[in-house]
């Protein structure tokens, strides 16, 4: 009799009411019973694969958790009275195991109902530090590993408001931690205050500031000050007895780093002007080198406002960037200098330059390496063997250079110049080992290296491990995974030159757990977890990855689940759930990634849960959208949208398995808005969901998700992609879901409360949630156990029960 009036009345708020008072709602127990299941534990193990602590966690947040104090300044989310930021996942326990083999135990003296998080093991491993939030702010404990006690070190004065508020010392013997300063000031309260004056931005002529729309940034004078108090810190200097000493003095640290050798400090503040066009993280900066001791030894990089750059994915500024220390040196500077001011736009040979600078930091800087394209990284090795990285966004294009740091006059030799995108020819990543500073640098052997790799092909995915020769290059396969009725990751290596790895397997109906895999003894397996399936009732759901091709004769794969209440020759409704994804050739979209394998996990936002309801679901379904050459994927955006969801419905209908009049699409952010498109463009879905979308590409006129060219040079591009441009051409229902703190660029919640209001003022069948207090994601229970329920009410009344 409730699940009728639920009903009776969700289907009276269909039928005409503006607005419907409806407190939290709980999904059909077949539903609601997949989303309580407990999670399994996550683990950190040290790195020699011998101590493993168990972080456990809830599924959820509770809706009070999520209307805590919250403020919203420069791109962060603090809690003012914990002084952490607002939105932090914790965990509930802590337990730890020493050996690979047993049951994990408790560890003795930790807080009562705590909430950790930060966690983080010390350099020499014996010990692992945690953050535990009380109702008035931030304390620091740690874990000493080898008697599984805890022991707290401050009290509840930490500074989380930037990010994890601590950093241990080289030698594993103390902290250097941010505190709450004595000379905080009382904040204002937004609500409360009166404005001494308007707010006034200016733009100079000439100077484009071109940026993303992104949230939570400052608005006036007062967001400013209370940006500032928030964000300044004391450093103290605390050691595992917990005493404390003052190390530096008040100011706004980003970042905190040792050298390898532990003698220097390297301590980048941010400082003023604020901004209210760009996050923190393009505020002005300072970087310093102190020495461990808190001695000045010198002022490395003063940054400025980072408000205009040149146009393009690939922009950055001009000056040194990407400041770090070179993981196999005692303590030598690496950073990168753009050589074509950072213009994207610009020709030239060489894109990126790469320089070195020893302590004490006096001598000329050192070039050592120049990249044709956009700087990505440096996997360290020795003196004389390093691997760096490049990229290029507009062709999609990426080199990996084998080079000497001690000699630039010798040529890097290019190991792979690749598309990234292009996941079957992916050679893997470089194998790392810890040197004599605890650093990770190349596990080099004889002079070979060696790399893991996914193993992704058009046959499957066997993940591999090859050796690789640096003097010649040539490369020899060490395993390759020939499992075909699991899925096998490797992890990492413990011991490459033993054979030595840790790897992760899984199976359609059996929860992901680690094992040890000696790849030169071919012994047993050793398994380190034995994590059971919490989602009994659909390990034995049909499951399959399909293929199928577009029109174009572009191939397109999905994943397919029947319904468990699946019986051969019926026909049932359908759940596409899908994300379109760009790509600049053919080849790369029509690669596949999807394993059939892989242990079916129903997370608060998947479609599987509709399997228990008698849906067939086709998740993760291929929605590439292509523009080869000088043509632009988005250039044909709905042309294609179109042809994928067709092709999909097209196979799983030949397949017998479907009543195509009965068809759902849905979809999260990119998601969303390519439903909504679905819906403006096409006949072939009897209703839609979507969550968290942008619907109006007018609203984020410099770029949105791979789109880099702004409304002013595209604007057929930008009014034929947005749903809400073509509201008179949506006549299907639609969900609309969407959490009222949504910070995710370009999705503000205005997006939906707009698209909505042309709907209904054109007529159209549509539906609008927001939900209160949550973000791009929802964390409340409250929250996503009432997004299961209106999902499911809108499916069962618009499609499986559509007249």
């Amino acid at each position: 009799m409730r699940a009728f009036l639920l009903n009776f009345f969700f289907l009276l708020s269909l039928l005409g009411f503006g607005q419907v008072n409806l407190s939290y709602q709980k999904p059909d127990p077949s539903i609601l019973n997949l989303a309580e299941a407990p999670l399994a534990p996550r683990i950190s193990m040290d790195r020699q694969g011998e101590n493993f602590i168990f972080l456990y966690r809830s599924n959820y947040k509770t809706i009070e958790e999520l209307s805590e104090t919250e403020m919203r300044l420069g791109g962060l989310r603090i809690n003012p009275v914990t002084n952490i930021g607002s939105r932090t996942t914790y965990y509930t326990d802590f337990k730890i195991r020493n050996g690979r083999e047993g049951n994990p135990q408790n560890i003795s003296g930790m807080p009562e109902n705590g909430r950790y998080a930060y966690l983080s093991w010390s350099p020499n491993q014996n010990y692992a530090a945690f953050t535990n939030t009380t109702s008035k702010g931030v304390e620091l404990w740690y874990i000493d590993i080898s008697t599984a006690q805890a022991k707290k070190l401050t009290e509840d004065n930490l500074n989380a408001n930037m990010g994890r508020p601590y950093t241990w010392s080289k030698d594993s013997n103390y902290l250097l931690v941010q505190t709450l300063p004595s000379s905080k000031k009382e904040l204002i309260d937004p609500e409360k205050s009166v404005p001494e004056g308007p707010t006034i931005s200016v733009s100079e002529a000439g100077v484009k500031a071109q940026n993303r729309t992104y949230q939570d940034l400052l608005k006036n004078p007062n967001d400013e000050y209370n940006f500032e108090q928030l964000a300044l810190s004391d450093i103290q200097k605390v050691d595992l007895s917990g005493n404390s000493s003052n190390w530096k003095s008040t100011d706004i640290y980003q970042s905190i780093n040792f050298s390898p050798d532990g003698n220097y400090v390297m301590i980048t503040t941010i400082d003023k002007p604020f901004s209210y066009l760009v996050p923190y993280s393009r505020f002005p900066s300072t970087t310093t080198i102190y020495d461990a001791n808190g001695t000045l030894v010198k002022k490395i990089l003063e940054v400025p406002l980072i408000e205009d750059l040149p146009q393009g994915f690939m922009a950055v500024r001009t000056g040194m960037r990407n400041l770090s220390w070179r993981n196999d040196q005692p303590a030598t500077l690496v950073w990168v200098e753009a050589l074509d001011e950072g213009d994207p736009a610009k020709e030239v040979s060489f894109r990126d330059e790469v320089f070195q600078q020893k302590a004490p930091f006096t001598a000329n800087k050192q070039s050592i390496l120049k990249l044709k394209d956009r700087y990505a990284g440096i996997r360290w090795g020795n003196e004389n063997t390093a691997i760096a990285y490049d990229r290029w966004w507009n062709s999609r294009n990426t080199r990996t250079y084998l080079f000497d740091p001690s000699n630039a006059s010798k040529a890097p030799k290019v190991l792979s110049d690749r598309n990234y995108q292009d996941v079957y020819s992916d050679p893997g990543s470089f194998v790392t080992t810890l040197n004599a500073y605890d650093e990770s640098v190349l596990d080099i052997n004889k002079g070979k290296a060696y790399l893991i790799g996914d193993g992704y092909s058009s046959e499957g995915q066997f993940p591999f491990i090859d050796e690789m020769n640096l003097n010649n290059q040539k490369t020899k396969r060490l395993y390759q995974s020939n499992l075909t009725d699991k899925v096998e990751n490797i992890v990492s290596a413990l011991d490459a030159k033993a054979g030595e790895f840790v790897v992760q397997i899984e199976s359609k109906n059996e929860y992901p757990n680690y094992y040890i895999r000696n790849i030169k003894k071919r012994i047993a397996l050793q398994p380190l977890t034995q994590f059971e399936n919490p989602f009994k009732s659909l390990q034995d759901v049909h499951k399959e990855v399909i293929t199928y091709k577009r029109d174009d004769g572009l191939p397109l794969t999905g994943t397919l689940y029947l319904p468990t209440n699946y019986k051969e020759g019926e026909k049932y409704p359908m759940l596409l759930w899908a994300y379109p994804r760009e790509y600049k050739d053919k080849n790369s979209a029509a690669q596949s990634t999807s394993n059939s394998n892989e242990f079916t996990y129903p997370s608060y936002g998947s479609p599987l849960f509709w399997v228990a309801r008698g849906y067939v679901v086709l998740d993760d379904a291929a929605f590439p959208i292509v523009g080869e050459g000088d043509e632009q994927p988005n250039d044909t955006f709905v042309k294609q949208l179109v042809g994928n969801a067709k092709a999909a419905i097209d196979a799983v209908d030949a397949m017998g398995y479907i009543d195509r009049d009965r068809v759902a699409v849905g979809g999260h952010s990119y998601g969303a808005f390519m439903t909504a498109n679905l819906l403006s463009h096409s006949n072939l879905f009897a209703a839609g969901i979507a969550r968290s979308g942008a619907y109006n590409r007018t609203l984020t006129p410099f770029g949105f998700q791979s789109e880099e060219r702004n409304y002013w040079e595209a604007p057929d591009v930008y009014n034929t992609m947005s749903p809400f441009m073509n509201s008179h051409t949506m006549k299907t229902p639609l969900l609309l879901i969407h959490g009222e703190a949504d910070n995710n660029s370009g999705t503000y919640p205005m997006q939906s409360e707009r698209y909505f209001n042309a709907l209904k003022g054109l007529g159209a069948p549509v539906r609008l949630v927001m939900l209160p207090n949550e973000s791009h994601g929802y964390r409340a229970k409250e929250s996503v156990m009432h997004m299961l329920w209106e999902q499911d009410q809108w499916l069962e009344t618009h499609v499986k029960n559509k007249k």
